[in-house]
C-alpha cells in the first residue's frame, strides 16, 4: 500500500532565530526526492525537526505520514509511524550492541525479533560492513564511514516507510558510497522505500538517482526540478539561490552522553 509523507508549511526555530520559513514537501513511497543546498541553509534542521529533536521550536505547519500528523510526537512514535532518520554525526551508544538495540526496535513495534541476527548479517554483508563491527557497543570506535555503512545496516533491517538521509555521503569513499546508495536505492523497490536525501553535492547522486530535487536556501524551497538540477548546480554552484553568508545558524552539535560539552565532528 501506497504512503505519503507530506510536509506543508513547516516552520521552525532556535531561540531568537527561525532557521525554517515555511518547507513544503511531499515524498511519496518508492520515490527519492533530494534536498540541496549550501552550508546553513537548514537542510540538517529539517532532518532534526522531521525526527522530532527536542532543542527546536516549531512554529507552524504539519508533517505527517499518510495521514497521521507526527508534530508534537516523540521520536520513537515518529520511528512507529514509519519514519528512519540517518544521522550525519551518528554517536557511540556504549553498552548497547546493534543487534540488541534492533532486537529491541523491532520489538517494540510488535515484530518478531528471533531472526535479527541473521538480517542484521545479511544487510552487512550486502554493503561490506565488516561482521566484526557487530558485536561492538554501537558505533564505538568506528571510523565515520563505518559510522553511515552502520546506520544503513539498521535501515535494512527495520524497513521503515520513510528514510530522511542526512549527508550519509559525508566520509565515504567511493566504494562506500557506491555500496550505501546502492542498498538504498534498491530498498526502494524491494519494499517501497520513500527516500529524502539531504546532501550539498552531485555525487551522492550519481549513484542514488533521484526522481526529484529541491533547493533549501534561508530556510525555504526555492526551486524543484528532475536530475537536471543538480546537474545544473555542479556546474554554477549555489549563487542563482541567495548568498550562502544570509543563510541560517548551523544545528546544535550533537552532545556526546559521556561528557557535558559537544564533541568534535569525527566526520571533519
Amino acid at each position: 500500500m501506497s504512503s505519503v509523507l507530506s510536509i506543508s508549511g513547516l516552520r521552525a526555530a532556535i531561540p531568537g532565530k527561525e532557521i525554517l520559513r515555511s518547507v513544503d514537501l511531499e515524498v511519496r513511497s518508492g520515490e527519492v526526492h533530494a534536498v540541496m543546498g549550501p552550508n546553513g541553509s537548514g537542510k540538517s534542521t529539517l532532518s532534526h525537526v522531521l525526527m522530532g529533536r527536542g532543542d527546536y521550536e516549531v512554529l507552524g505547519g504539519s508533517v505527517t505520514i499518510d495521514g497521521q500528523e507526527l508534530l508534537g510526537l516523540p521520536a520513537w512514535k515518529r520511528a512507529h509511524a514509519g519514519l528512519f532518520l540517518a544521522m550525519q554525526y551518528p554517536i557511540e551508544v556504549p553498552g548497547v550492541s546493534l543487534e540488541g538495540a534492533l532486537g529491541e526496535a523491532l520489538a517494540s513495534m510488535g515484530r518478531d525479533r528471533s531472526g535479527v541476527r541473521d538480517l542484521v548479517l545479511a544487510e552487512a554483508r550486502g554493503i561490506g560492513f565488516d561482521e566484526r563491527f557487530l558485536s561492538r557497543p554501537l558505533n564505538v570506535d568506528l571510523s565515520g564511514g563505518e559510522r553511515k555503512r552502520n546506520e544503513t545496516v539498521q535501515l535494512g533491517v527495520l524497513r521503515p516507510k520513510f528514510a530522511i538521509l542526512d549527508e550519509v555521503d559525508s566520509g565515504l569513499d567511493i566504494d562506500a558510497l557506491r555500496a550505501v546508495a546502492r542498498r538504498v536505492e534498491a530498498a526502494t523497490s524491494e519494499y517501497d522505500l520513500g527516500v529524502l536525501a539531504i546532501t550539498h553535492y552531485s555525487r551522492l547522486l550519481h549513484e542514488l538517482r533521484p526522481d526529484v530535487v529541491h533547493i533549501l536556501s534561508g530556510g525555504r524551497i526555492v526551486a524543484t526540478g528532475g536530475p537536471e538540477l543538480a546537474e545544473e548546480l555542479e556546474r554554477t554552484g549555489y549563487a542563482a539561490y541567495g548568498e550562502q553568508g544570509e543563510q541560517q545558524e548551523r544545528a546544535p552539535a550533537p552532545v556526546d552522553p559521556r561528557i557535558s560539552e559537544p564533541f568534535a565532528d569525527p566526520l571533519a
